[in-house]
């Protein structure tokens, strides 16, 4: 009689079915490599046991920090001690270290959901399932991790993306600084995108849309005829300038060349600090094909391809441990200046300038493809600022050196 009431309750109440256990696991893997996100691939651990084991094997991974930690709170007995040194060194060494702290900033939590030995799958499953309402950490229990930490549970690693929070530079606003570097196991090459100021044309139409409408129309169209008057006297000028592409002897003079040396500077230490930062996670992951660095800002990007990660696992790159990044070779760099550039998309830049990098052993090597040169410098940038490269590269070029730092 029992196996029979068993037998009618399992036909009126049929065991539910998880139809994710129909999917094979290569789709679901082709799921979590579109998801990629280390943050979302985390919660997607404590989904099931399924899911836990599977995600390990993801190999299309990124990796947002989105939090900086400042080492303010630790100050060294010496600052107290002498506060005029250590003002002066804190200047020399304020960009270094808010990039040190950016990158190894923790990203909260995500190794307590990746790594089953910090904490049983289980016990994340049992705790999610019994609170009411979304899932919250004890904070004041969350141990802080790396990204070198964060990825020690992925095997399959090929395609790896960290951004960090915000761009080392501190740059003024309007003030335009872009940067690429390509690394091996030194620096490969480099591109500096920089313009004392960028204005859209949508901006000034929208200004003088809201005049008109104020009733400002006597003034604005007295102020439209000056400004067609300046307009055509610094086209007339550019034109002139373009003949021969030439930089004016105010750039020399007003600060400009010294501006652009600093940008260079800053960019490579930047690209420099973030290689040297990378190197725990690319021997550990042999098996990566690309790795990209870049951040929220849009500011700069370092890039490694499959072979620029073999290089740097196979030769030793020079370090500085004092400063905390790689070596900068000597270096031989091409420069390309116009005073006004205006680009496709109708945005304006003032004092463009475009200078592209590569190391002096190198550059010997390579004469014969000095005609592919223009190609890796056009194609550094995105939309509108490829078009910037493209137009500066047909200007005169200027060469400089710098030795090794």
């Amino acid at each position: 009689m029992g196996s029979n009431r068993a037998d009618l309750s399992t036909k009126i109440f049929p065991e539910p079915v998880d139809h994710f256990d129909r999917l094979p696991d290569s789709l679901l893997l082709l799921v979590f490599n579109k998801i990629g996100d280390v943050k979302a691939l985390g919660r997607c651990c404590v989904v099931s046991k399924r899911f836990h084991s599977l995600v390990p094997q993801v190999e299309n991974v990124v990796v947002r920090v989105d939090c900086v930690i400042s080492d303010d709170d630790h100050p060294s007995s010496s600052t107290t001690n002498n506060p005029a040194a250590n003002s002066s060194s804190d200047k020399s060494r304020s960009f270094l270290r808010l990039f040190l702290s950016s990158l190894l900033k923790p990203i909260q939590s995500f190794t307590q959901f990746i790594n089953p030995n910090k904490r049983p799958l289980a016990s994340i499953s049992h705790d999610y399932n019994n609170n009411n309402e979304d899932y919250d950490f004890d904070h004041s229990s969350v141990t802080h991790h790396s990204p070198t930490q964060v990825l020690k549970n992925f095997d399959e690693i090929k395609f790896l993306h960290i951004e960090l929070p915000s761009g080392e530079l501190g740059i003024d606003e309007g003030v335009l600084l872009k940067w690429r570097a390509d690394f091996g196991s030194t620096l490969d090459n480099c591109v500096i995108l920089g313009a004392s100021s960028i204005t859209s044309r949508n901006n000034c139409c929208n200004k003088n849309a809201l005049n008109n409408q104020n009733g400002n129309n006597d003034n604005n169209v007295a102020e439209e005829a000056v400004g067609a008057d300046e307009n055509n006297a610094s086209n007339s000028t550019t034109n002139n300038e373009s003949d021969n592409g030439s930089i004016p002897e105010s750039f020399y003079t007003n600060g400009g060349l010294k501006l652009r040396v600093v940008w260079t500077i800053s960019s490579l230490i930047a690209a420099s600090a973030r290689h040297y930062l990378l190197q725990p996670i690319i021997a550990e992951h042999k098996t990566l094909d690309s790795l990209v660095l870049t951040d929220a800002d849009g500011q700069g990007v370092l890039c490694m391809n499959k072979e620029q990660l073999e290089e740097l696992r196979v030769k030793p790159l020079s370090a500085s441990s004092a400063s905390k990044r790689t070596l900068v070779p000597a270096l031989n760099m091409r420069l390309w200046y116009a005073p006004h550039l205006e680009l496709p998309d109708g945005t304006l830049l003032k004092g463009a300038t475009l200078v592209a990098i590569r190391p002096s052993e190198q550059q010997s090597k390579k004469e014969v493809a000095a005609s592919a040169d223009g190609n890796w410098v056009a194609t550094a940038f995105e939309e509108p600022y490829g078009s910037a490269a493209r137009m500066l590269v047909k200007r005169r070029t200027y060469c400089l050196e710098m030795n090794s730092f």
